[in-house]
């Protein structure tokens, strides 16, 4: 809480207010992946064993790299060290170059980056997909 104008106290916002974590199997990052609404809290509140990846805009700088190292760096707060899986929906720039200038990080904390192996082939499009087990 901080003191605005007059005295009169105005609450500080969070994307994610404090508190007891919350254990998911699935999580789909909020807003494709923008830092404004995506924090280092957010990760250590919303704990999950995969959480998808969105964003295909570089100008919106969505997936947001802010958002990819609050990923490493809520996830080292946790107590336990339970295998993390993220698939982005998309290549980007972003995430390639977060994968190789994190990739140490990522394997000490047991987070493991899902590359798309597959097609689908619907009609005239076609798109990368993945398979995932829960």
């Amino acid at each position: 809480i901080s003191k605005g104008p007059g005295n009169t106290k105005v609450a500080k916002s969070t994307a994610v207010p404090p508190g007891p974590p919350v254990y998911l199997d699935l999580v789909y990052i909020p807003n494709h992946s923008n830092s404004k609404n995506v924090d280092v809290e957010f990760f250590k509140r919303v704990r999950s064993s995969y959480y998808v990846v969105s964003g295909n805009d570089s100008a919106a700088e969505e997936p947001s790299r802010a958002v990819l190292d609050s990923l490493l760096e809520g996830k080292a707060q946790w107590e336990t060290n339970m295998q993390v899986t993220l698939i982005p929906t998309h290549d980007s720039e972003v995430m390639r170059e977060w994968y190789q200038e994190t990739h140490e990080k990522q394997q000490d904390l047991n987070i493991m980056v899902l590359a798309s192996s597959s097609t689908v082939v619907m009609q005239d499009e076609s798109f990368p997909a993945c398979k995932i087990e829960l």
